[in-house]
Parts: structure tokens; C-alpha cells; sequence
């Protein structure tokens, strides 16, 4: 307990003064009803002996799940990558945390950087969309404001694990350099920038071995190449092997038949009962000689200086059930909320002014169930990342509280009837029509129109909604030329009536500050600054997974084979045009960039330039920076490879210099494997998507 010293030195005199089962003990969670677990995901028991506090664990990606109460539900991750904004994402996390830890939970299931390679994945909303550096920005600030609160993020899904469809199962077969350059730097950026304190490895198997036993992937990638020193903890039900998962690195177990909660949340197909792989076998196996008590002991060590590093022993989390009767949603937790579901929603098409809704003496039509009481049902994803949200701000009350305030009128129709609802939006001024569709665990979408099911916990617990939500938008956008839509979906949409309404505002899963946020940017209170963190394809046969070797797989496997080209990689390497391209949003004012200059610097290189708000109101805007390589490194076609937001005044210019390090100029080699920088001129493009406007320069390497 002497904090003076390093948390190895720590861990060291801990584990040295432990008996076998106290190790043990450490390495699995306790039976469900072992006491204190109180509404938490998984639970190990404290052994007060050693003055070791219990590990409470809880999936935490927008919010406290697993039945928390009183807790703020933030919005859902892929809003939280949409804000293109580390400061923001940081503090949500220091929000969050500081939750967690009043709630007496130390250990957040969370943040999952899963790369979105099949957007009509069940989780695409759980992450952070389709590109390795955006996603491992957002993660690493994510971690470093929940650590900062001395409780432990746990980024997942180490590897590969990119659906819901025979998530249990499947084979990934990638190749290593895809790895690498993929799949791989979010892990590493949330583990060397953020310093993750844990990483949970997934359900699914990658090149024929499951990831929680896979040496390849945590001994190999995560340990050896990325330096890990925390700790690894399997999903439930992820355990296939006591001695293999022990000898390939995996550190602690959580497991599907001791945390009957879980049972009740996710899809039938987790249900099937799973053996304590390390536990009592664990035990009988060191106790054989099958596995060294060196190698319990390096697991029992990577979890206390975790557990030391982050100040679990210095700052222990109120007892149960202390903790979990503590309401935490406070006005500040609130204005953080709001604040993230502003920041990360994206106006899509904004014709003719018709947003914001500046005039006064207005009828509103505002239209579609999900903008009603029933919203709470649709602004956030089902399964295990499901926050329990009671004070949620519906768009119905919001806006006619915020009409109010500008002598507007707002009436509501809950779109039932097409018909119904043209006559409506052909009486008003503004028609406004929400429209959505909600993801869940355990299984994927199979399409992105209008029609699915909208799920509160599980897949088994769904309501239906209007299967008309195409034709409802296109009725009313043909009475009313002055139609805005607004989608709550978890990823990608297609719109077939896009060119027949003014406006489309995306506000993903925006959480428990739906309504306020809402109300404000539509009205024009903050304006929209948010950015795509993935590519809406014009129509499925777009996808780089359009055969079904790619996904869902065939035989078991599926096979990586697009390699490199995900997301808009593909678009651009296959001269694709999007519905909206990856980094696109528009904003109430315009900027313009100037002044681009590339200068090398020792091994990196910095990029400055002018951005320049040239409209008539304050806002933000994201400038982003990709790189093109030499044609001989076989990379795609441009990366994003630095990103800044800059707010900006009216006429306000601000001059900006980022640093490229040489990390951004290199591949992995397969003849060397290992990173290499391939010789030539390099591409510097300064943009405002990766289709949009840029400005060009180049750099020698």
C-alpha cells in the first residue's frame, strides 16, 4: 500500500505474498448471487486480508447499463466519434467515469473500437465508425477521461470482430498486414495514448483460433508489438480452454452461466451454458504441471498493476450497495450529455435555408413516432449497451417548449397514416418528420431502410414501428416543399426521397438529451458541426462486403479479401460516389482554407494552414488531412492521417500547424514484417471530406 512505489514494484510484493487460491480467485468472477455484484456486469470478490478491493465490472459505452439506475444515458459511440472532437470525447469520459466510480464500479466495459467493416452490423452505433485513426483518437481521449477518474476502461473486441451474424463462432481469416493497418491501431493508439488499462478479446476466432486462446493476436500483436502491460479479460462466453487461453494471455474470465443477467439481455444464440474455464480448473492444471505458476502469477500481476496504475487500491469505489443507490444523472453530467449529442450530430442536406427555423409565427408539423413519448425506445441501441433512461428529453416536448419561446406552433402527428400526415405537413409552414431504425446485439440489420424492429433490451423484446417511414417522408415532402427529416439510426441510411426534402439532420442514438439537442440545433441555438464517421453508401451493392465469402461468411469463415480497402478506401480506390462520403457535414455558416504549407521536420513532417470562418454566424468546422503514398507501397488511394477542429467567430481567421509523425508515412511490409516508409512523393490533401474540397501539396520522403 505504499504509493510511493512503481505499480510493478506493487504488484510484485502482492503476488509474492498470495496463495494458489487466492490467485485463483483473482483470475474469474464470482457466482452471481455472491454479494455486492448489485445490477454490475461481472464482479471478483475482494480479499480484504490483502487490503484488495472487489472488481466491479460494467459495460459502460454510452452509459451505466445492466440495470443502473438514476445514471445519464451520453449519446451512442458513433455520435461521440462524430464530434471529430478529442477535448469533448475526453471530458465524457471524465463524466462518465466519475459515475462509475460513485455508482462502486471500477472497471467500464468500454470504449469498442471495432472498425466498421460491415455497417450493417448489430454494433455499429457501440463504436466508432470506419477508420483506424479517427477511431483510435476518439478512443484513446475516451480512456484517458475515464482513467482519470481511477476507474479502468477495457477497450474490445480484440480482434476481428466486426458482426453479429455467427458471432459466437466464426472464423475471421485476415491477413496480417490488414491487421496491422485496420484492425490494429485503434487498439494501439487507445493502449499507448489513452493507456488502456484492459483490453477484452472477442467472441469470434481470427486465422482459426478463438481470440481469447489466440497467441498470435495477445501474445504477438498486443503484447509484443504494442507493449500491452494490462490486463486481458475474455468476453462472456469468449473462454474455450483453461490451458491454452492461460498460456496464449488471457488474464481473467468472465463467463455466460455465472451472471444470469446477461442470459436475459442478449440473443438466444450466447444462451448455451459455459464451462469456468479459470477457476477450479485453472487451479487443477497448475497443480499438474500443465501450466507454470509463473505464467498465473504474470496474470495475477497484469491485473493488480492495472488495478495500482490506474488507483483502484489508493481510491476505492464506494461499497455495495452504497454505490449503486447513488443517483449520479446530475445537471452536470446532463450538460455534458447535451453538449456531446449537439456536438456529434450531422447536418446532412440543408436547401434553401430552410434550417435553422429562425422566423417567428410558424405551424410546425412535426411528425413520426419516434419524435414522441415512445423516443426512449429509439435513441439508443439495444443489448448490453442499453442505459435505463427515465428523464429522457423527448423531441415532442422539447420543441414545443422551444416554439413556444419563438411564437411558433407545433403540432404532432405520429405518421401513422401517410395520407393523414401530407395533409398536415400541407397546412404548416415547417414539416419536420423523424424517422429511424434501432440496432441491437446479437444480430445485424439487413438492410438500412425504415423497417426494423425497434428493440429495448433484446432481440426478443421488440416493438414495431411504421414499416412506412419511406413513403411517410416522401407524402409529406411532396404536400410540404419545406420538409425536414430527422434519422435516429446506428449507422448508415438510404434515402430515396433525399432530393425531394430541404433538410436532413442525422442525430444517431443521441441518448437522454434527444429532444434538447434537437430543439437547439434545429432552431439554430448551437450550430450543427459534426462530421461522418462512415461512409453512407448510395445502395448496399455499394458495400466492399458484397459477397458472401466476405460476410456473412461461408462454412464458418468469413474472408477478408477487400484487405486494406474499408470503407472509403474502397469508394475511392473503385472511383464509388457515395450517398455522403466519410467526414462530410455541413454547418449554418461556411469556412474557407488558405495557405497550406508541408515542411518536413526530422522524421515528421508539419502541416499548417488558415481556415477562416466566412459566413455570418459562429460554428466549427473539421479540417482533415490525408495522406497519399507512393503507388509502389500498395496503400489505398488516401488515409486520414490528422484531423483539428476549429471554432470559429464570424470573420475570424485562425492560422493551425498539426504534426504528421512518420508513423503516418508507413506500411506494413510482408516481406519484412515490420513498418516500413516506402521511398517517393507523398500526397497532402486538406479537406473537408475525403470527397470534398482540398487543398493539395506534397512531401518527400
Amino acid at each position: 500500500m505504499n504509493a510511493s512505489q512503481s505499480p510493478d514494484t506493487r504488484a510484485s510484493e502482492l503476488v509474492a505474498v498470495m496463495s494458489l487460491s487466492q490467485k485463483i480467485q483473482m483470475l474469474h468472477q464470482a457466482l452471481a448471487d455472491t454479494a455486492g455484484s448489485f445490477g454490475a456486469a461481472g464482479y471478483v470478490p475482494a480479499i480484504p486480508s490483502l487490503c484488495i478491493p472487489a472488481i466491479v465490472l460494467n459495460d459502460a459505452g454510452s452509459g451505466l447499463a445492466d440495470g443502473q439506475t438514476d445514471v445519464t444515458a451520453y449519446p451512442a459511440a458513433i455520435s461521440q466519434a462524430s464530434s471529430w472532437d478529442p477535448t469533448l470525447q475526453r471530458q465524457l469520459g471524465a463524466s462518465l467515469g466519475e459515475e462509475s466510480f460513485e455508482k462502486g464500479v471500477n472497471v467500464l466495459l468500454a470504449p469498442d473500437v471495432n472498425i466498421a467493416r460491415v455497417p450493417l452490423n448489430g454494433r455499429t452505433s457501440e463504436a466508432f465508425g470506419e477508420d483506424p485513426y479517427l477511431a483510435g483518437q476518439t478512443a484513446a481521449a475516451y480512456i484517458q477521461g475515464v482513467q482519470s477518474q481511477h476507474v479502468i476502461a477495457t477497450v474490445k473486441h480484440f480482434d476481428g470482430n466486426n458482426q453479429e451474424t455467427n458471432r459466437m463462432t466464426i472464423n475471421a481469416e485476415i491477413s496480417q498486414r490488414t491487421l496491422e493497418e485496420i484492425y490494429q491501431p485503434p487498439f494501439n493508439a487507445a493502449v499507448n495514448q489513452g493507456g488502456a488499462a484492459a483490453v477484452m478479446c472477442g467472441y469470434n476466432q481470427v486465422n482459426g483460433a478463438y481470440d481469447c486462446q489466440n497467441g498470435p493476436l495477445l501474445r504477438g500483436d498486443l503484447d509484443g508489438q504494442m507493449d500491452f502491460k494490462g490486463f486481458v479479460v475474455s468476453d462472456w462466453g469468449g473462454t474455450h480452454s483453461t490451458v491454452a487461453s492461460a498460456l496464449n494471455g488471457l488474464d481473467m474470465e468472465m463467463d455466460v452461466v455465472q451472471e444470469p443477467a446477461i442470459l436475459t439481455r442478449l440473443a438466444p444464440i450466447d444462451n448455451a451454458a459455459v464451462e469456468n474455464y479459470l477457476g477450479e480448473p485453472l487451479k487443477a492444471a497448475v497443480l499438474s504441471g500443465q501450466v507454470p505458476i509463473s505464467v498465473v502469477n504474470q496474470m495475477v500481476h497484469r491485473i493488480f498493476r492495472s488495478m495500482f496504475a490506474v488507483g483502484l487500491f489508493d481510491h476505492p469505489v464506494p461499497p455495495a450497495p452504497t454505490g449503486y443507490l447513488t443517483p449520479v444523472d446530475t445537471a452536470a453530467n446532463q450538460a455534458v450529455a447535451l453538449k456531446a449529442a449537439e456536438s456529434g450530430s450531422v447536418l446532412l442536406k440543408n436547401a434553401n435555408g430552410v434550417l435553422p427555423l429562425t422566423s417567428a409565427d410558424k405551424t410546425i408539423a412535426l411528425i413520426g413516432l419516434d419524435a414522441s413519448v415512445g423516443a426512449e425506445t429509439v435513441n439508443q441501441a439495444g443489448g448490453s449497451v442499453r442505459v435505463d433512461q427515465p428523464l429522457v428529453s423527448t423531441p415532442l416536448a422539447a420543441l414545443l417548449l422551444r416554439a413556444a419561446q419563438s411564437g411558433d406552433t407545433v403540432v404532432y402527428y405520429d405518421g401513422t397514416s401517410p395520407q393523414v400526415a401530407a395533409a398536415l405537413a400541407k397546412s404548416s409552414n415547417v414539416a419536420i418528420v423523424y424517422a429511424g431504425y434501432t440496432e441491437a446485439e446479437g444480430t445485424d440489420l439487413t438492410n438500412f431502410n425504415f423497417t426494423n424492429a425497434v428493440c429495448t433490451v433484446a432481440v426478443s423484446e421488440c416493438e414495431s414501428v411504421p414499416a412506412n417511414s419511406d413513403q411517410l417522408i416522401s407524402a409529406v415532402s411532396a404536400a410540404n416543399p419545406h420538409t425536414v427529416v430527422v434519422l435516429n439510426t446506428g449507422g448508415p441510411a438510404l434515402m430515396p426521397w433525399l432530393n425531394q426534402v430541404s433538410s436532413v439532420l442525422e442525430m444517431w442514438y443521441p441518448g437522454e438529451e434527444d429532444g434538447n439537442a434537437a430543439a437547439a440545433l434545429l432552431f439554430g441555438d448551437v450550430d450543427p458541426s459534426g462530421k461522418l464517421p462512415i461512409t453512407f453508401p448510395a445502395s448496399l451493392s455499394q458495400l466492399p462486403t458484397n459477397t458472401a465469402a466476405q460476410y456473412p461468411g461461408v462454412g464458418g469463415t468469413e474472408v477478408y479479401s477487400e484487405g486494406l480497402l474499408v470503407g472509403y478506401r474502397w469508394y475511392d480506390a473503385k472511383h464509388l460516389t457515395p450517398l455522403f462520403p466519410f467526414g462530410f457535414g455541413m454547418t449554418y455558416t461556411s469556412f474557407s482554407y488558405s495557405g497550406l504549407h508541408v515542411t518536413p521536420d526530422g522524421s515528421s513532417v508539419k502541416v499548417s494552414y488558415s481556415i477562416t470562418n466566412t459566413g455570418s454566424r459562429s460554428g466549427a468546422d473539421v479540417a482533415q488531412i490525408y495522406v497519399s503514398d507512393p503507388v509502389a507501397s500498395g496503400e489505398p488511394p488516401q488515409q486520414l492521417k490528422g484531423y483539428q477542429k476549429t471554432f470559429l467567430q464570424p470573420g475570424q481567421t485562425s492560422v493551425v500547424t498539426l504534426t504528421l509523425p512518420s508513423s503516418a508515412f508507413s506500411y506494413w511490409s510482408t516481406t519484412t514484417n515490420s513498418w516500413q516508409i516506402a521511398p517517393g512523393t507523398y500526397g497532402i490533401r486538406l479537406a473537408d471530406s475525403s470527397a470534398g474540397y482540398a487543398l493539395t501539396g506534397t512531401v518527400t520522403r
